[in-house]
C-alpha cells in the first residue's frame, strides 16, 4: 500500500517517490519500500547522498519512519518491512538478534547495495543495525541510531514495565489462539502503549500518532514471532556492541525519552570511538513521529561528512 498523504504530516510528494518490491530473503518474502529522490531537490555543487537503508522499530512497520524520508527529499531511502511485521512474511528461523541480523546480510546482498550505504535503525532496529555493523564492520560507511535503546531493557527504573509487558507477550502467545491473538491486538491496549510514549501536546499530532499506532501496530504474522521478536528486543542493546562500532555512527535521541533514556544514551556515545550525539528536547520515543525535521537536519549533515571527505 503506498504512503497516504496527510495534511500537514506526510507530503503528496512522498506517494510519487515510493517504489515497492518483493526480494526473498532466507526462503521468505520481505516486502521493500523504496523513496527515490524527488526531481529538483538534489544540490549542484557536490555529490549525491549515498542510499540509506532504515530499519524499522519493534511492532511498527515502514510506516513509522516516513515522516523522517518525506524531510530528506533529495535522498534514496529504502526501508523493508521487518520479517513477520507489516508485509514481509516470518522467517523460518527465529526472530531472534541472529535471525534479523542474517537477515539483514542477505537483504543487502539481494538488493545489490554497495559499501557507502548508510545504515539507518530505530529503537529495535538500532540493536539489529548495530549488530549487523559489529558483525560486518566494511559493509556500510556510517551507521545512523535513533532512539538507540542503550541500556538494558530488564534493568533500571523501567525494568518492572519490561518484566509485564515479557508476561503480556507470553501470555498472548499461550493462551488459546484466538484469546492470545485478540489480547495482543486489543485496540485499548495498542492505545495505551501510544499514549504512553506520546510526549506531544500538539493535539492534531497526537491523533496522527494514534491513527499510525492503530493502523499499524498490529501487522504482525503471528503470536510466536511476536514474542521471540520483543523478547530480543529487551534481551539486548545497541551499546552492548559499542566496542565492535568502529565506523562513524550517529546517535539521534529524545532528552524525555524512557525507553532509551538519555543518560544510557550519552554514555553509548562516549564508549564509541566516532561519534556524534545530536538531541532533541521535548520528544521521548517517538522522534520519527514527533520531530522528524531535527532529525532529518541531523542525519543530512552526518552523511554530507562523507561526501566533504
Amino acid at each position: 500500500m503506498a504512503a497516504v498523504a496527510t495534511p500537514g504530516f506526510l507530503s503528496p510528494g512522498l506517494d510519487r517517490r515510493e517504489r515497492r518490491s518483493s526480494v526473498t530473503v532466507l526462503g521468505a518474502e520481505t516486502a521493500v519500500f523504496s523513496y527515490e529522490p524527488e526531481p529538483g531537490s538534489g544540490t549542484t555543487d557536490g555529490p549525491a547522498m549515498p542510499t540509506i537503508l532504515a530499519v524499522h522499530g519493534f511492532r511498527g512497520t515502514h510506516h513509522g519512519l516516513l515522516r523522517i524520508v518525506d524531510r530528506l527529499p533529495e535522498a534514496r531511502v529504502i526501508m523493508p518491512d521487518l520479517p513477520g511485521f507489516g508485509e514481509s512474511a516470518p522467517l523460518g528461523a527465529p526472530h531472534d538478534i541472529a535471525g534479523y541480523v542474517a537477515w539483514l546480510d542477505a537483504l543487502a546482498d539481494a538488493l545489490g547495495l554497495r559499501d557507502d550505504t548508510v545504515l539507518l535503525g530505530h529503537s529495535f532496529g538500532s540493536i539489529v543495525a548495530a549488530h549487523f555493523v559489529a558483525q560486518n564492520p566494511t559493509r556500510f560507511s556510517r551507521l545512523i541510531l535513533v532512539n538507540p535503546i542503550s541500556a538494558p531493557a530488564l534493568e533500571g527504573p523501567q525494568g518492572i514495565l519490561s518484566r509485564l509487558a515479557v508476561a503480556y507477550y507470553r501470555a498472548g502467545a499461550a493462551l488459546p489462539a484466538s484469546i492470545g491473538a485478540g489480547l495482543l491486538r486489543h485496540p485499548l491496549i495498542v492505545r495505551v502503549m501510544s499514549e504512553a510514549m506520546a510526549k506531544t501536546r500538539d493535539t492534531d499530532l497526537r491523533s496522527f500518532v494514534h491513527g499510525q499506532h492503530a493502523s499499524h501496530f498490529s501487522s504482525f504474522a503471528n503470536r510466536d514471532m511476536l514474542l521471540e521478536s520483543f523478547e530480543a528486543s529487551v534481551s539486548h542493546t545497541a551499546a552492548e556492541v559499542a566496542d565492535d562500532l568502529r565506523l562513524p555512527v550517529l546517535l539521534i535521541a529524545g532528552d524525555r525519552d524512557e525507553v532509551a533514556p538519555l543518560a544510557a544514551v550519552r554514555r553509548f556515545h562516549e564508549r564509541l570511538p566516532d561519534s556524534r550525539l545530536t538531541v532533541i528536547p521535548g520528544v521521548g520515543h517517538l522522534i520519527h513521529y514527533e520531530t522528524p525535521q531535527p532529525a532529518a537536519e541531523a542525519i543530512r549533515g552526518f552523511v554530507a561528512e562523507e561526501a566533504r571527505g
